[in-house]
């Protein structure tokens, strides 16, 4: 009955203000080109083919079709600040930058213009600090929640207790590599681990020398943060010095099909995080086929349905349209504003009827957005790659992270940010 309503309220706003039409426009900041492509192209598919099914199959959200703008960047600061700048007058409602150091640049200017972020998984971490960062999202998880979920499941793997081991962190040597290293710092504080950090330059395909330096100090785990080629560089070296697969783990941008199959049977047993389950049997999928792909709409090639990266984008969307579908019930218009858009994500809440409703079942965790909690639920699962079968395998359910670590983190962060933005604190 809801949605008949802002069908008719869209309709009626469409011909009150004469020809034009009322659509919802969502950029799409990819990269199809350079060292990162092989990333960003299931993202972008996933993420571009869900907006597409909604339109298909349900004429939009509320009534309201969506307008998907994309605009390439190369996983580049500068071209993805350009896009931003080409985009946002055509009435964007929220930005998924897709890149850490693009969403640097682009947190001022969001707060500036009014317009919401959602860097999902990445970005600035304490942006997960509501009361600060009023435009900018990071759920589900972020960053410091990842490193934690890794310390968490390698303390159990280890009757809980990692004194005395050797932990190595080899990281993009960028804005996104650095991000964990502060918290796998304090984490090594509590819990008595040694850790040494090892930089790979962009784009990541020369490593001989840290891979050399893990031989020699032997460290018991190696956590990676990597991206693109990096990722595959790094297993296929792993596996030249016979670094046990099983011991490697990396982020969950560490942690698709394509960073796994050059190496063949040598990466079996690798594992990585992962925000969301991977499950190509999700009814949501189907949906998509049929209406997207055998329409002949589909965003990419159609190969990558199903494929983490893929889910992930599609993930993505789903969350931008139930807080856009939210903002709407929430406002009483079908064609919202971005300030709407960003009351819409405030009041996110994922629950498992809900996701199961999507046609996504168990896709995500359960999490709550608020004033305060920008973040979700800052949770996440261990998967481990079985070369044999060509499937990514979960081993956890979500994992916890620990927050008496990370949201000290987050306030001294964000309240240095507040200090140096002069923000002044909300939610009060």
């Amino acid at each position: 009955m809801k949605m008949m309503k802002l069908a008719a309220l869209a309709l009626a706003g469409a011909v009150a203000s004469g020809p034009a039409v009322a659509e919802l426009v969502i950029p799409d900041l990819s990269y199809r080109t350079g060292p990162y492509a092989a990333g960003g192209i299931p993202f972008s598919d996933g993420y571009q083919d869900y907006f597409a099914l909604l339109n298909a199959r349900d004429g939009g959200i509320g009534g309201v079709p969506v307008r998907v703008v994309e605009c390439e960047t190369g996983y580049n600061t500068e071209k993805g600040v350009e896009c931003y700048e080409s985009t946002k007058g055509e009435g964007a409602l929220v930005y998924q930058p897709l890149s850490t150091g693009i969403t640097y640049q682009l947190i001022p200017k969001a707060m500036t213009d009014g317009i919401p972020l959602h860097t999902m998984g990445y970005g600035r971490t304490s942006a997960a600090n509501g009361k600060v960062f009023e435009w900018v999202f990071n759920y589900p998880a972020n960053y410091w929640n990842a490193a934690s979920v890794a310390v968490n499941y390698l303390l159990d793997e280890n009757g809980g207790d990692l004194s005395g081991k050797k932990l190595a962190l080899v990281y993009h040597n960028s804005a996104y590599g650095k991000e964990p290293i502060r918290t796998l710092e304090e984490l090594a504080k509590k819990h008595g681990y040694e850790l040494s950090l090892l930089a790979v330059d962009h784009p990541g395909q020369e490593q001989k020398s840290q891979w050399l330096q893990i031989r020699r100090e032997r460290p018991d785990y190696v956590i990676m943060w990597g991206w693109g080629v990096m990722n595959q560089v790094a297993i296929q070296e792993a596996a030249n010095i016979n670094f046990p697969m099983e011991n490697f783990i990396g982020t969950w941008w560490s942690g698709a099909e394509h960073d796994v199959t050059p190496a063949g049977m040598a990466a079996n047993g690798y594992k990585a995080l992962n925000m969301n389950r991977i499950n190509p049997d999700m009814p949501v999928f189907d949906e998509i086929r049929t209406h997207v792909h055998e329409a002949g709409n589909a965003a990419g090639d159609g190969s990558n349905v199903g494929s983490v990266l893929y889910t992930r984008g599609m993930y993505a969307a789903m969350l931008a349209a139930e807080a856009i579908r939210i903002a709407q019930e929430k406002h009483g218009v079908a064609d919202i504003t971005p300030a709407m858009m960003r009351d819409g994500m405030e009041a996110l809440a994922m629950t498992d009827a809900r996701m199961a409703e999507l046609g996504a079942p168990g896709i995500g965790p359960e999490f709550s957005v608020s004033c305060e909690n920008h973040g979700g639920s800052g949770m996440g699962i261990v998967q481990q790659w079985n070369a044999a079968d060509g499937k990514w395998v979960a081993l956890t359910d979500y994992i916890m992270s620990d927050a008496s670590v990370i949201d000290p983190l987050i306030e001294e962060d964000s309240m240095a940010f507040a200090a140096e933005a002069g923000v002044e604190m909300r939610c009060n």
